[in-house]
């Protein structure tokens, strides 16, 4: 399917509409900004949502975005990691004063609560390696960045972690496609909603790993 804006803004807001699923609903709704003027913007959004509550990755917008302006990776890539990392201290600070009101809700709906324990031996454990890992890996950002403000962690390694972890994830990403996505472009073309599927898969895969790892 191509994304351009005669087609893929139609497209993916009726897909939207027409599918039960609220979390492929919201990654339709999440889709069709890539085709508007305001995909940038989104895109920032989107990011900044997502470090402290949204569940949809913005590697969603960021591929779709890569492909269609390729020579603009670098810049996208950017705007994704710093509206995350300010996304992720709004995620702490929600930790840290808003704990009962707004952060364990947010947690209880990842089904994060047994996590939050484990989050802090990581922390004693691994320190700085520890956002760093949560950073990058599937397991969904926002209840490591909420978690930590809760328990006070050391802000600055916090803040460090969050940009060298959210940079390798979203510089990465937009740079295979940069070097790589002209011979896979077609493929991504025929099967784009396949592939960036495969994204809210991992994004299911994460909220299952934080419910059940003890």
């Amino acid at each position: 399917m191509k994304h351009d804006s005669s087609t893929s803004a139609p497209t993916d807001l009726a897909q939207a509409r027409a599918t039960r699923n609220p979390l492929r609903k919201l990654y339709y709704w999440v889709l069709h900004w890539a085709a508007t003027p305001y995909a940038l913007p989104a895109l920032v959004v989107l990011s900044f949502a997502e470090s402290s509550f949204f569940p949809v990755p913005p590697d969603v917008l960021l591929i779709a975005l890569c492909f269609s302006t390729p020579a603009r990776w670098f810049k996208l890539a950017a705007w994704c990691t710093a509206a995350s990392v300010v996304g992720g201290l709004l995620g702490y600070f929600i930790g840290w004063g808003l704990w009962e009101t707004v952060g364990q809700p947010i947690v209880r709906m990842y089904h994060g609560e047994a996590v939050v324990e484990m989050v802090r031996v990581w922390y004693e454990n691994y320190g700085f390696f520890g956002v760093l890992v949560a950073a990058v890996t599937p397991i969904p950002y926002k209840v490591f960045t909420i978690a930590s403000g809760m328990m006070s962690f050391d802000l600055a390694q916090f803040v460090l972690a969050s940009v060298l972890g959210r940079a390798m994830r979203f510089f990465l990403v937009a740079g295979l496609i940069r070097l790589y996505g002209a011979r896979i472009k077609p493929f991504m073309e025929r099967h784009f909603e396949l592939a960036a599927s495969a994204l809210v898969v991992l994004a299911i895969l994460g909220f299952m790993a934080i419910k059940y790892l003890k």
